[in-house]
């Protein structure tokens, strides 16, 4: 009995690479594309595990990143499988990714050559690491070992993350508000908890953060 096709979520906000990938994707007879998003929110939408087996996320993305919508889907379907797309070669992003329930890493570089395996690896359990993140993902064991650390989780609610990213790529907090459909009082006093959490004094701060944990692009 042959096995049916793994289904495939691909969001990306530019329909010309979401086109290529699809191209490479259902060309192959394990793999069929059954939907399509063009940011994060949208792809936690379309996440449903009936429907979808697994879900390729772009880590750049407006609205919500790829990291975001992935710890989003892997609370909603943990059944999906994720695997996190993404121009850089940054081991933030890797590790956010990891940390978000993604089971691979793949740069767009190189996607025409990495993707398909690393949709096979995903979807039998096992991660798909390129070259350079092995190297990380060594590097940083070796050093978190030495010193006896472990890495803290994001001190951050989800909503929280949702205005950090928002007011690093400049929204006012009138914007924010509009985006979000809450009030401009509640933005202020989100930012504030913020800001209190993170130690930090100002927008500068938070959008430094905000590069740092993957959640806008420097």
């Amino acid at each position: 009995m042959n096995t049916p096709p793994t289904r495939i979520l691909l969001a990306d906000d530019h329909a010309l690479v979401r086109h290529g990938l699809r191209l490479i994707l259902d060309a192959e007879p394990d793999l069929t594309v059954v939907a399509e998003a063009a940011d994060g929110a949208e792809a936690v939408e379309a996440a449903d595990p009936g429907q979808v087996d697994l879900a390729i996320l772009d880590i750049a993305m407006p609205r919500m990143t790829g990291i975001q919508a992935a710890r989003e889907i892997a609370r909603r379907a943990p059944r999906i499988r994720i695997l996190i797309l993404s121009m850089y070669d940054n081991e933030q992003y890797f590790f956010e990714s990891l940390k978000a329930g993604a089971s691979g890493y793949v740069l767009k570089s190189v996607a025409d050559r990495d993707l398909l395996e690393a949709c096979r690896a995903a979807m039998r359990g096992e991660p798909f690491l390129y070259p350079g993140a092995v190297t990380a993902l060594i590097r940083e064991y070796l050093q978190r070992d030495r010193l006896g650390e472990r890495q803290p989780d994001s001190l951050l609610t989800q909503r929280e993350e949702e205005i950090v990213k928002l007011i690093a790529e400049g929204n006012s907090a009138k914007e924010i508000a509009d985006t979000l459909v809450i009030s401009v009082k509640t933005v202020d006093r989100h930012r504030a908890n913020i800001l209190q959490k993170l130690g930090m004094r100002d927008r500068l701060e938070l959008t430094r953060y905000a590069i740092r944990t993957g959640l806008v692009e420097p």
